[in-house]
Order: C-alpha cells, then structure tokens, then sequence
C-alpha cells in the first residue's frame, strides 16, 4: 500500500460540532481506522492543521490528540503550499471572508453551512471557486443518516407510490442558561452573530427536501422567538435577537407539499429529535435519526372517529420496522470520505457551494415571507 498525504487546514474545531463530528468523529477516526483505502494501493492519509482564535483551547485539542500543527494565523496556514484543503466550521458570521481567502488562496474548500449570511454571498462564493478551479463541497450530513438512507431506500424502491405529503418536526428545549446551563452556545440566539433556527434548520430542510423528493418552489413560514432572554456561558442575561422557533410549509416541484416544524422551546414527545413522516398513495413510512417504520396499503387499519369511547388500539404498534440491511457509518465521516475521494481521485460530487447556496436561499426566503406574511417562489439558482 502506498500513503499519500492530504493536508487539511480545519478553522473552528474549538466548537462542539467541529470539534466532535469533523475532527473527533471524522478526521481522527479515519487516521484510527489506518487512513481511507482508495481502492487502487493508495491509502489517504489525513492530517489535520488546527486553526482557530483561542490559542489555549487549539493547544489542549493539539496535545490531548497528538496533533503536530495548530495556528491562530489563518493566512500563514493559507499561504503554505502543502496545505490541501481548508475546511470551515467557524460561526456563520465570519465564514464567508474565510472562505473567500481560501479560495484566493487555491484551497480545495470543504465547510458547514449556511456558507453565507445572505444568498449573494453564497453565490459570489460558489462563481468565485468555479474561477479558480477549486473543488469545493457542502455538509448536507442528514442525508447520511441510517433513518434518512432507509427512507432514500423506500422512495428508490417505488414503496411510497406518488407521494403526497411530507411531514417534519424537529427541536427540543435549549435550555434558558439561569437555573441549567444552556446546552448551545449563546450565538446562536443572538441575530447580530449569525444565529437564529432559520439560518440554522432552512438549510438542511432544503438539501433533505431536495435530494429526497423533489427542488422546493415556494415557502410560506411563521418565524417567532419564543423566549426572549437567555444567560450566556458566563451566566450574564442577555436579550434573544434571533429566531428560536419556525414553522414553514414548502411546496415541492412534482406537487408534493412539505411541512416542517423546527423549534428550541419545544419537550420532545416523539421518539427521536427529528422526525419525518412521509404519506403515499401505496405506503407511508415515518424515519427519525436512526430508525425508519412503515405502513403499506395494505396493512392500513381502518380508524373510526368516535370521541365517545376510548382509543382501544395501539397506532404505533401497527407499523413495520425497515431493516438495517447494512452497517451505518458516522454521516459526517461518510461524507468526508465522499469529499476526499472527490478531491483525489475527482470522483463526482454534487454537495457544492451551489447547493450550499440553496439553503440559504431557502432561508432567507423564509424570513422574508415570516416578516411580510406571505409565500414566496423559490427561484432556481444557476451560476
């Protein structure tokens, strides 16, 4: 086996999802696993370049996993030649300019979304890598998930028949930070810094809604924050200037209509953090994170509305699991390797800045329609 090397600057891994999912559970995990076996004698062997603005913080995350590299100067580490790819997992505010140096710098892009604050940003960026001949991709991780690819399994199959309809929920109580600590950073309900469950979920309902079943061609959402003031990490209140709570209906290209609810002050009651219930005309099917159930025509009880007498079935006892069928890797990891393998081998990939500028189309739609109380069509973006 021959090892080659890719280097990887990552700027924002001092953050919980970039420093779980990207570097701990992705990057770290492919080096455990002896790097990614390309299939032709060449292994790929990741090393990461930590970045960041927190000196002490990069150093403990440097000596704790035995990293070589760590920097506070983005532009140094931008400006050495051996320095492969720039991956981004910084806050939303200070992504853009990032990602604009590292294209001028000829960097292979790979970063979080949303890519931008606004959808002339995003699109600025993905014409900009496409000048420059950079390959560049997007996180779309839900659609890596075991409850997510079980239901890409059923659609693919033709189980669903013509689907109607699309059904959402997604949240569970953040915390205020007084009397319990907060359990997401205090940005993201802070407007100014880039935070707010539009800019945060849209995103990730556009590239779900699109990959699975069909381009979204109008939103009409209802946007609030439900708790005004929260404590942030030094236990200081603060006024909520962003979104915690959205409500959205998405018309979807073919005429199926999707409705998601997405929230930080909402008590789950439903088995896991997000799920999706999707209605055919032959079948429905309900996926979470993990885990996917369904009910096929023919198998559908006939209820009888009668509020008189009490319910004396069990509704969710009446579906089906989906089957593993396969072994589930990280969905952060899988598309990772997806990435590298683009970058090396360029094999297609179709996770780019563009659609990465499709989420925040969609999510600056959904603010504007919350805001002027209408729907809104949702323009195809080309470069």
């Amino acid at each position: 086996m021959t090892r080659k090397t890719v280097r990887i600057a990552m700027n924002g891994v001092t953050g919980r999802m970039g420093y779980r999912q990207h570097l701990l559970r992705s990057i770290l995990a492919l080096r455990e696993q002896g790097g990614l076996d390309l299939g032709d004698g060449t292994v790929l062997w990741p090393e990461p370049v930590l970045v960041g603005r927190r000196e002490h913080a990069l150093r403990a995350i440097a000596e704790r996993h035995g990293i070589a590299e760590w920097s506070t100067d983005l532009a140094a580490v931008l400006a050495d030649e051996t320095v492969d790819i720039y991956f981004d997992a910084q806050v939303t505010s200070a992504r853009e300019d990032a990602l604009k140096q590292a294209i001028a710098a000829g960097k292979h892009l790979y970063t979080e979304k949303p890519t931008a604050t606004g959808v002339e940003g995003a699109l600025e960026l993905a014409r900009l890598a496409r000048a420059a001949g950079v390959k560049n991709g997007v996180v779309q991780d839900k659609l890596f998930l075991p409850g997510l690819v079980k239901l890409k399994r059923l659609i693919d199959g033709g189980f669903f028949g013509e689907i109607l309809s699309v059904r959402g929920e997604f949240g569970y109580w953040v915390f205020e930070g007084d009397w319990q600590e907060a359990q997401r950073p205090s940005w993201n309900y802070r407007a100014e810094d880039g935070g707010g469950i539009v800019v945060d979920m849209f995103p990730h309902w556009e590239y779900v809604l699109h990959e699975l079943f069909g381009r979204v061609t109008t939103v009409s959402a209802h946007v609030t924050t439900h708790v005004p003031q929260r404590w942030d990490e030094e236990g200081k209140p603060y006024p909520a200037t962003a979104d915690d709570s959205a409500y959205g209906v998405f018309q979807l290209e073919g005429g199926t209509v999707a409705q998601i609810n997405s929230s930080w002050a909402v008590r789950v009651n439903r088995d896991e953090l997000v799920e999706f219930q999707v209605d055919g005309t032959h079948g429905s099917a309900v996926a979470g994170l993990r885990n996917c159930r369904v009910q096929h025509r023919s198998a559908t009880p006939k209820p009888v509305w009668n509020p008189d007498l009490p319910v004396t079935e069990s509704f969710r006892d009446q579906w089906q699991e989906v089957p593993d069928n396969a072994v589930f890797d990280n969905g952060f990891k899988a598309q990772w390797e997806l990435f590298l393998r683009h970058v090396v081998l360029d094999e297609p990939y179709t996770w780019d800045l563009l659609a990465g500028a499709r989420g925040v189309q969609l999510a600056e739609l959904g603010l504007k329609s919350s805001a002027e109380g209408r729907r809104y069509n949702v323009p195809e973006l080309t470069l």
